[in-house]
């Protein structure tokens, strides 16, 4: 991210700012390398050329639903667009074929149902609003067109909502290559669905940010047959923060596994009551 050093008086530009991160204003003095702002909070500052980035006027109100769009692709400029977007309920949006998505910490079960799964079936990236379905039509139809397999990466910080994506993805991927299930036995995709609560009941954990984080990475390999239907699955690679499971910050928790182990009743556990009270010790 490269600061603009050659501002007019008159420019619109950001600055930032130690509580609000970014502020926007306008140039009122330009003194050698010092710029004097008029911030839109009322302040005035003076700070170095270098610290100053241009903001486009024209931006809409709403934001851009790809950011590949905006005038100014720098740190305030994409994080006023996220902004925006957010307050109008809108927490995906693109930057060319990667998909951005804000937590929104509320449950929006109408934005994954199957009306919106058969709105996204062989829809083009862009067609339609920014959505996780979008990202895995497309993977699932560069697969079937030309028969090379593909890759989805989430990645974000702790809270972000990488857990839920991940679980979208996946849901798209089953409704699209799903079949019936035979002799009332569970379909593939069903036992792949399946298979995420059991790998966060061993990888998820309580953080200060989230009661619910997961402290481990998988790559999760879901196989299609020639007619694009689910074959079967295999998780490839499974790392574990492998640190937490025998030292734990206050107010963190260990692994859910645990605690549902200490929870079960007695006779669920093929195990005696030292095994109880060791982790009991262990855990509290």
């Amino acid at each position: 991210m490269v600061a603009q050093s050659n501002l007019a008086i008159g420019s619109h530009v950001w600055v930032e700012d130690p509580e609000a991160t970014w502020i926007d204003g306008e140039v009122e003095e330009v003194n050698n390398e010092d710029i004097k702002i008029n911030c839109t909070s009322g302040r005035t500052v003076v700070v170095k050329a270098s610290n100053v980035y241009p903001k486009d006027p024209e931006f809409p109100s709403c934001g851009v639903d790809d950011m590949t769009r905006l005038a100014y692709l720098h740190e305030p400029g994409v994080l006023q667009n996220l902004r925006c977007r957010y307050d109008i309920n809108e927490i995906y949006t693109y930057t060319g074929n990667i998909l951005i998505a804000v937590n929104p910490f509320r449950r929006l079960p109408h934005l994954y149902d199957n009306h919106m799964m058969e709105q996204y079936k062989g829809a083009a990236i862009g067609e339609l609003s920014p959505h996780p379905f979008a990202i895995a039509d497309a993977a699932y139809r560069l697969m079937i067109n030309e028969g090379i397999s593909q890759s989805i990466l989430v990645s974000g910080e702790s809270g972000a909502g990488k857990t839920e994506s991940t679980k979208m993805l996946m849901r798209y991927l089953a409704y699209m290559g799903g079949k019936a299930a035979a002799d009332g036995r569970r379909s593939v995709e069903q036992q792949v669905l399946e298979s995420n609560p059991v790998l966060e009941a061993f990888g998820n954990a309580k953080t200060v940010r989230n009661n619910n984080s997961s402290r481990f990475g998988k790559f999760v390999e879901i196989q299609f047959n020639e007619r694009g239907k689910i074959s079967g699955a295999a998780i490839r690679t499974y790392l574990l923060e492998r640190s937490r499971v025998c030292q734990v910050s206050d107010p963190e928790r260990n692994y859910h596994c645990f605690y549902m182990l200490c929870a079960a009743p007695q006779e669920a556990l093929l195990v005696d009551e030292s095994f109880r009270e060791f982790f009991h010790f262990k855990l509290l």
